[in-house]
């Protein structure tokens, strides 16, 4: 499982948790993350996500 980070804000994506607030369910990796997904603390698009390193 890996970590999106949002570049505008940092919010971040955990593909382990998920983001069931917007019906996206535990383990559902990024690819699967439907692409007019927006980051719920700024409104950015998906494309301004990186993968990030935790550890």
């Amino acid at each position: 499982m890996r970590k999106w980070q949002c570049i505008v804000c940092g919010w971040i994506y955990d593909e382990a948790e998920g983001f069931e607030q917007d019906g996206i369910v535990p383990g559902t990796s990024w690819d699967d993350v439907p692409e007019d997904f927006i980051c719920p603390e700024c409104g950015t698009s998906k494309e301004d996500f990186e993968m990030i390193e935790i550890g």
